[in-house]
């Protein structure tokens, strides 16, 4: 017998004589009953709902408050694993007779939610659905932005949009509806290539809340490969 045999043997015999009685009896017997009330348990679902769909729409409407007023508006947003996709915003001040400026706004861009996979993976949750869900949400924002000024018409050339959001969901579950948080700054083509500033048109913080809705299907993106070769076969 070998010197890690001996002292594995040794280790083995060690811990059943400094075992109760009762836990040898337990071994002797089947699994011990905390063990079988372990796998008796539910397993807490660390997704949420996230993984109900690999798809997802989110749409939400509220106010953004910038220079010299509030502005309205909604936007539409198109998610993969709810980890990244597309979104598109419209905000209007004249609409409710508010004399903001920039007047209208159009956002088309990208966001990137880095937290949800790299958590899940790794097995972590705070056990409040509510605030791992917030959390997931955290968004990096990149787009481009179109512009109307005081007097003027949208901007032929696109500025940049960059920021954050994050989502509060009112229930446990990744479906269903949310009050949302973005925020970031806008630049305009001029002041992006060094050009004069023209106030907030050119250069400009940005501040949206909105009350949304989320909900998840399966657009099974995810095994779109799978289907393939199945059906070459």
């Amino acid at each position: 017998m070998t010197t890690w045999r001996k002292l594995g043997a040794a280790a083995a015999l060690t811990g059943a004589l400094g075992a109760p009685v009762g836990a040898r009896a337990e071994e002797r017997a089947g699994p011990s009953v905390a063990g079988a009330e372990e796998r008796a348990r539910p397993r807490r679902d660390a997704s949420h709902g996230r993984f109900d769909g690999d798809l997802g729409i989110a749409g939400a409407v509220g106010t953004t408050v910038g220079a010299r007023g509030p502005r309205v508006g909604g936007d539409l947003r198109f998610r993969y694993l709810s980890t990244a996709g597309l979104f598109a915003a419209y905000e209007d001040g004249p609409v409710v007779g508010s004399k903001a400026e920039p007047r209208r706004v159009l956002a088309l861009g990208v966001e990137l939610r880095p937290l949800f996979l790299a958590r899940w993976a790794t097995g972590r949750h705070s056990g409040a659905p509510r605030l791992d869900l917030l959390v997931d949400s955290l968004a990096l924002e990149l787009g481009a932005v179109f512009v109307e000024p005081a007097g003027a018409r949208f901007g032929a050339r696109p500025g940049l949009q960059a920021g954050l959001g994050v989502e509060l969901p009112f229930f446990a579950t990744a479906s269903g509806p949310f009050a949302a948080l973005h925020g970031g700054v806008r630049w305009s083509d001029a002041a992006l290539s060094g050009g004069p500033l023209d106030g907030p048109s050119d250069r400009a913080l940005y501040l949206t809340i909105a009350l949304g809705w989320q909900q998840l299907f399966g657009g099974h993106v995810v095994d779109l490969g799978d289907r393939r070769r199945t059906a070459r076969r």
